[in-house]
């Protein structure tokens, strides 16, 4: 018989960067940010739920909260149910900016879930646990990164996630610039056109090939392997400070694309890089160092909630 946990577990599961320029809905990387998900299983009915940091004025304290959802998703999966459970939220990932958050808490929640769990990882493996995920984001780029760390390249075979992890070059520093204001995940992909042309197809593919030889190999050649004729150009009415910033950038040299859905803008550059991003992004941006996540989520037990 599946028995919980009586003790609380603790879970860290990383900031992501998704598309990474061409690989649109299948590049992810892993940054140095991290979202703690704490969790008990208690024997009173229902779930309370606290909240620190990003979102504690808006995240929802109920089963509406997207880990509470991806708690119940991954009981569900592992055919148990906790009467009651304190889930507490220590959020570090900005909201709305394209840094994988709904990802971090998806990947997040049926990790913490599988958790609190006796033998749960042989109950929900890694690859099952990508796939449940799928029901909460229907495309596994930043879910694969989230779960996996490093840099991930995930595809759909059928209605199936997979992934594959590659160990970035230790000389690439990826950097962000995050601005102020927010760009809704759902609103970003609404801008994208329903085809695309074979010419900008043929483009992407070659590029995101690149990509992967670059980030693993050769990171000399990021600047060409770093473009894009799918996605970024298609939304920039949506995020056009950011597009600015990634074509002032790249006319400097610097191999900058879009995080994800946005706003966030990725470069990968060397720390002697940061002041001339900086000063390109100016004072309403934040511009960080940041270091690639050899870790996806992680697990450690905690004090109680």
């Amino acid at each position: 018989m599946t028995a919980f946990r009586a003790e609380p577990v603790s879970i860290n599961v990383p900031a992501t960067c998704a598309n990474l320029g061409p690989g649109f809905d299948s590049l992810g990387l892993a940054l140095d940010s991290y979202d703690c998900l704490s969790g008990v299983v208690t024997q009173d009915d229902g779930v309370l739920v606290e909240v620190e940091g990003e979102g504690i004025q808006d995240v929802p304290r109920d089963a509406s909260n997207l880990v509470v959802q991806a708690m119940a998703l991954g009981f569900a999966a592992m055919q148990v149910r906790p009467v009651g459970f304190v889930l507490r939220c220590t959020n570090v990932i900005p909201h709305g900016r394209g840094l994988g958050s709904s990802a971090a808490a998806i990947i997040g929640g049926l990790a913490l879930a599988r958790a609190m769990v006796v033998e749960g990882e042989n109950i929900l493996p890694d690859p099952l646990l990508l796939n449940v995920a799928l029901e909460l984001e229907s495309h596994p780029d930043n879910l694969a990164a989230a779960l996996y760390g490093g840099f991930t390249n995930a595809w759909l075979d059928g209605d199936r996630a997979q992934s594959v992890r590659h160990e970035v070059h230790p000389s690439v520093v990826p950097i962000t610039a995050v601005p102020a204001f927010k760009v809704p995940t759902l609103h970003a992909r609404s801008a994208l056109a329903p085809t695309v042309s074979r010419a900008d197809a043929s483009f992407n593919i070659s590029r995101a090939a690149l990509l992967v030889h670059a980030l693993t190999n050769d990171p000399s050649l990021l600047l060409p392997a770093t473009q894009d004729h799918l996605h970024q150009d298609a939304r920039r009415a949506v995020y056009a400070e950011s597009m600015e910033l990634v074509d002032v950038l790249r006319a400097q040299g610097l191999p900058a694309v879009i995080s994800g859905a946005g706003p966030t803008v990725l470069v990968f550059g060397a720390a002697s890089d940061l002041e001339k991003i900086a000063i390109a992004a100016g004072e309403q941006w934040q511009v960080s160092q940041r270091a690639v996540s050899r870790q996806g989520v992680q697990i450690s037990p905690v004090s109680t909630p």
